[in-house]
């Protein structure tokens, strides 16, 4: 087996220390190392001075999922603690003719409690709102409706009960999630779906875009909501073997048709994240022009992988053996990004969700 494909390949120790708990103090104030497919140099800045990168008439394509309060807490009908974490943004189920004072939604739920819910069972939220169990899908996985007083309604329900739902390396008690509903969230983050941000936008602020705008730079949106697939360890030793997460994606015409201009042109794209990687490369076709689409994106990328659309990538730091450090192994060779990751932890760069950013430019 190639090392390529050797999960063990892509290990790399990380001091407990450089896990970001808590974003910069200011978003554009991360730092950023830069890393030249080219030159194979790589340099050390603040993403406030990327700007300094691009050339005019770049693209600079963004994901603009939004996160919504997918966690949530209740009550079995026996009295016990219960967790609703929702998998999606929930679906509208149409009025019925008996029951209009309530409003009802369906979708999939992670629950977790003491002892395994019923089929049928029921989980208050409050005193007018609960979820009903109607499928085991296994491993803690339901899908439930949620039925709700009309008077609170959805968005209202989960900006007053939802948490936000932070990767389990971020710890918090139960007091300090309330900034994170702002700085786990981009400034142009639109499309509510998420449940986990898109954490290579989080450092870009409304000055800065502002500023590249200035510059001539373009800026076109991709919209892909994450899911919590996006947290599932690598399992197989064999990473060919992975069978990867799908998650729902939109590209528009507008975007579409600016992604294939900018390429006729000889501009650059700039991807921001491996979300916007996987919605780009998923919707090309063979004469690599991108194509508007409304889908689900399954695309799995490991190094071998031929890009058509993507030239430049915005990315955090990724976790050992996750399907992200095997995409982005993929752009710039692994043996390479473990020697930059290796650089990074030397000069105290901070990891994963909240912590610094990396450029892989050509």
């Amino acid at each position: 087996m190639q090392d390529d494909l050797k999960l063990e390949a892509y290990h790399y120790h990380l001091p407990e220390k450089n896990i970001a708990q808590f974003p910069s103090a200011k978003r554009d104030h991360s730092r950023l190392l830069v890393f030249n497919r080219t030159t194979g140099l790589i340099d050390h800045m603040y993403f406030h001075q990327i700007a300094r990168l691009f050339n005019p008439g770049d693209l600079l394509v963004l994901n603009d999922t939004r996160v919504f309060p997918a966690r949530l807490h209740g009550r079995k009908e026996s009295g016990g603690k219960a967790e609703v974490f929702l998998l999606g943004y929930p679906a509208t189920i149409p009025p019925g003719q008996s029951d209009s004072t309530r409003a009802r939604f369906s979708g999939e739920a992670l629950i977790k409690s003491s002892r395994p819910p019923a089929q049928g069972s029921t989980i208050h939220l409050d005193d007018q709102n609960f979820c009903v169990m109607l499928e085991d899908r296994t491993r803690g996985r339901w899908l439930i409706e949620l039925v709700l007083d009309t008077a609170t309604g959805l968005d209202s329900l989960l900006d007053r009960r939802g948490e936000v739902p932070l990767p389990p390396y971020i710890k918090r008690d139960e007091d300090g999630w309330h900034s994170d509903r702002q700085r786990y969230q981009t400034v142009y983050a639109t499309q509510p779906g998420a449940v986990a941000a898109p954490t290579a936008g989080l450092h870009f602020t409304t000055e800065l875009m502002e500023t590249l705008t200035s510059a001539g730079i373009r800026t076109a949106p991709v919209t892909l909501h994450v899911g919590y697939g996006t947290f599932a360890p690598v399992q197989e030793r064999d990473i060919s073997n992975h069978r990867i997460h799908s998650e729902y994606i939109e590209i528009s015409e507008s975007t579409a048709e600016l992604v294939n201009r900018t390429k006729e042109e000889g501009g650059k794209i700039w991807a921001v994240g491996t979300t916007t990687v996987r919605a780009l490369e998923y919707s090309v076709d063979r004469s690599r022009r991108l194509n508007p689409v409304k889908d689900w994106c399954d695309l799995y990328i490991t190094p071998g992988f031929e890009f058509q659309v993507v030239d430049n990538l915005i990315t955090n730091f990724h976790l050992p053996e996750s399907s992200l450090l095997f995409l982005v192994s993929a752009l710039c060779g692994r043996e390479t990004l473990l020697d930059c990751y290796r650089e990074a932890i030397a000069a105290d760069y901070r990891f994963y969700s909240y912590g610094d950013a990396m450029a892989i430019i050509d």
